[in-house]
Parts: structure tokens; sequence; C-alpha cells
């Protein structure tokens, strides 16, 4: 799907006339001959986050714009996996994790530092998905789904947490390939998209945490977030249950 070329921690995955959606900075639909994932030093504050890509995008010598994903992790750690009709690309780093416990389980201590209103990059997994069929609208935002629900069932396995602070997925399509209308669990493009976007994240985990182990709870990470808040729930049809006599005349009364 992507050729691929890094040079000074700007990672270029080339496509001509590719469609693109991200969920990064600066997200949405696009077209464009290449989208970037780029690694920004520690310490990286610059607010002109647009004007910064594209600094670094030419001082690498690439001239071609497009959507971008930052990631405090080296490009030396960035891992590709490909299945079939889909390719998917990741980077990974678990230091600012966010955890989500369920309401029967202790919630895991809370961090001592909060990133609210900081931009934190350590710990970014950054997924790219592409496939080289032509996907429909909704085929194409589905896939955004599909590898994010790969990615936090990866990370659940591998680290503990569902994710960090701060991923992003991007996906792509080929406009002139096989047209595919659906891209869930069950069709060609979303099995393979599962099976690399698992794949490439375990790679990637094992080669950022080669020397050292990832935090095994918010607390001991550098950053991280607990979400131990409870919701107010309650049924959709004013509160109460409705019985099947009481549905079928609300239904033929049509209120």
């Amino acid at each position: 799907m992507f050729a691929t070329t890094v040079r000074d921690e700007v990672c270029r995955l080339y496509r001509p006339d590719t469609r693109w959606l991200s969920t990064g900075y600066d997200g949405g639909e696009s077209r464009a001959d290449a989208a970037y994932l780029l690694s920004v030093p520690e310490g990286w504050d610059d607010v002109d986050v647009t004007d910064y890509v594209r600094r670094r995008r030419r001082r690498a010598g690439f001239e071609e714009a497009g959507p971008a994903l930052l990631t405090g992790v080296s490009m030396r750690h960035a891992h590709r996996a490909h299945l079939g009709p889909v390719e998917a690309v990741v980077t990974a780093g678990v230091n600012n994790p966010a955890a989500l416990p369920m309401p029967d389980e202790a919630g895991p201590e809370r961090p001592s530092r909060s990133p609210d209103g900081e931009r934190r990059h350590a710990g970014t997994v950054n997924v790219v998905v592409g496939t080289t069929r032509a996907l429909a609208p909704g085929g194409l935002a589905n896939l955004v789904a599909v590898a994010a629900e790969a990615k936090a069932t990866t990370l659940l396995a591998e680290t503990g947490f569902p994710g960090t602070t701060s991923d992003a997925v991007l996906v792509a399509c080929d406009p002139g390939g096989e047209t595919a209308q659906f891209s869930g669990s069950a069709t060609a493009v979303g099995s393979a998209a599962r099976a690399c976007v698992r794949d490439a994240l375990c790679a990637a985990l094992g080669s950022r945490y080669t020397d050292e182990e990832p935090p095994e709870s918010v607390a001991e990470a550098e950053y991280g977030v607990v979400t131990d808040e409870s919701a107010r729930v309650e049924r959709v049809a004013g509160g109460e249950s409705l019985s099947t006599g009481e549905r079928e005349t609300t239904d033929a009364s049509g209120e």
C-alpha cells in the first residue's frame, strides 16, 4: 500500500492520489499523495503544529503535503504489517496510559500529575491503516473504528491499558481500487486490518521496550489518566421498562 521513507525522524507514507481520514490534530478527510509520522523531541511545545509539521517535512526533503501524526517515539521503532489488501504502520509507547476500570473493579491509583491542557506524546500509539480497495465513505470511517478496536484489544493484552492519552488513527484507501462497500471485521478489509494492527503493534511495543518495561499502572507512569467517574444511566424509553402491550399501544397511537 505505502512506499515508506524515513529521514530525520520523519516517516513518509507515499501512495499517489490516496483518500485519507485522520483523527489527528488536523484531522478529517483529505486527498493527498502522502501522509507522515513525525517523532518530536522531549519537551516539544510548539503551539503552531501545522507550521511545525511543514518545517519538519521540508527539512527532511519531503515536498508533498498530507495528514500527519506526531509521537515522542523514535521512528526506528515503527513497524509495518501486510495482509491481503491491507497494510498497517504503527508506532507505540505507553508512558501516558489511559485506564478505564469497569464499575465493579477497584480503580487504579490516580497519577500524581495530570496532562490536562498539556501536550504529551511520549506514550502515543499511532496507527495508520491503508487498503488497496476503494472504500465507500462509511466504509472508510468504519475502518477507524476497526483499527481502534484492534489497537485497544492488543494494548489490553500486552500492557493492561486500552490506550494512552494521545492515541490517533489514520486510515486510507485507493480511490482507483476494487470497490468495497463495507470494512467490518467480517469483511476481507476489516479482518486483515485487525490482524495487521495487532501484529504491527506487538512488534512496535517489543521494539520500544527492549531495554525497559512499560509502566504496570497509571500511578507508576510519568503521565496518565484514570476515568473512574460514573455516568448516570437510564432507559431510553422514559426511564421505565415497557411491557409488550404498552409498546403496542404506544406504537398504534403514534406517540
